[in-house]
């Protein structure tokens, strides 16, 4: 069994439809000819390179390794870990079918392996770090085997999709087909999460997102310990809390993406509560249940995942209080974007 990193998008933009079809595609623009027909992957730069008026070699050569594998290397029975980027979480499959090409689909969906989506909206936090490094590789494919990871994910699938307790601590090797370029904005992510969750768990994620709050301009009420009535924080603009917009906030650090009736609940709660908006804050994510709800509700309620968090720390930083800066030292570093051909 080999795992193999897919992406569905610079964005997520496809992640749905993966989810949806049961399959992964390859989403390159307009590669509208079987990859059977090319017989090396020499042949499929050449093709490449012609097909898409390609000046430089090496960037034929860079497509052609995350293109060729959906063909002539990915087996039935290959794991598949689509790292997701509408939340915090991936979703690991198990390969079924051959490598399919039908011309008569649309764009850019006419290659495609049919895919049984054994565990969705896993929350990162719950990986190994060096396997989360392997599965921030830029490449829209690539093949994970760093680190025995195909053996550590499947005692993870054994496990509940937990890490088991007795795991070893393993430190990065370079003996892979894994490329070195790696997503360091989904790594840094990654660091900061693993601390705020180790400092705020529990009921002090309500006093971190209390103080985000503050931080932009809010009056806040944070409900005492014990029962809540469906709400965690509230939140006004005005300097006294009398004014608009008001805010119901549900805070939730369960190590599980949150359900549709979570969502619900929250809606019901803001009319109890005579809200303008809710915030539905969950450090784990949400299932797709749930994000697929986002457009019906986008006038009215926002979800904050813990990258959500993390941009909102990020952003209103300076102003928040010393406690909260103590627990979470951080600094502004700026770099070149990988991503942005030269």
């Amino acid at each position: 069994m080999t795992v193999w990193l897919f992406r569905a998008g610079k964005n997520g933009e496809y992640e749905n439809k993966f989810l949806e079809d049961n399959r992964i595609y390859l989403t390159w623009d307009r590669l509208n000819f079987n990859l059977k027909s090319i017989e090396s992957k020499e042949l499929l730069v050449e093709k490449l390179m012609e097909h898409y008026d390609i000046e430089k070699k090496k960037t034929a050569i860079n497509w052609a390794s995350q293109i060729w594998p959906m063909a002539r290397k990915i087996d039935i029975g290959d794991y598949i870990a689509l790292p997701s980027k509408l939340n915090r979480t991936i979703h690991i499959g198990v390969v079924k079918s051959q490598y399919i090409y039908d011309e008569n689909l649309e764009n850019p969906y006419f290659h495609y392996r049919e895919i049984d989506w054994i565990k969705e909206d896993i929350p990162r936090e719950r990986f190994d770090q060096d396997i989360l490094y392997s599965l921030g590789a830029f490449m829209t494919v690539c093949k994970i085997q760093r680190n025995n990871a195909e053996e550590r994910i499947k005692e993870m699938k054994n496990n509940g999709w937990q890490v088991p307790k007795n795991k070893r601590t393993v430190q990065l090797v370079d003996e892979s087909e894994e490329p070195a370029s790696i997503d360091i904005e989904e790594f840094i992510y990654d660091q900061i999460s693993e601390r705020i969750i180790r400092k705020f768990k529990g009921s002090k994620m309500e006093t971190l997102i209390e103080e985000i709050l503050k931080a932009q301009g809010f009056t806040t009420f944070k409900s005492p310990e014990g029962s809540d009535h469906g709400v965690d924080i509230l939140a006004s603009s005005d300097l006294l809390g009398f004014g608009s917009p008001r805010i119901c906030a549900q805070v939730k650090t369960e190590d599980s993406p949150l359900d549709r009736p979570t969502l619900d609940q929250l809606v019901g709660t803001m009319s109890n509560f005579n809200a303008d908006y809710g915030l539905l804050v969950s450090w784990s994510g949400f299932k797709s249940s749930v994000t697929r709800e986002v457009p019906k509700h986008f006038f009215k309620v926002r979800l904050w995942d813990s990258k959500t968090i993390i941009q909102q720390i990020f952003e209103h930083y300076d102003n928040l209080s010393d406690d909260i800066k103590n627990e979470i030292p951080i600094k502004r570093v700026w770099m070149l974007d990988k991503e942005i051909e030269e």
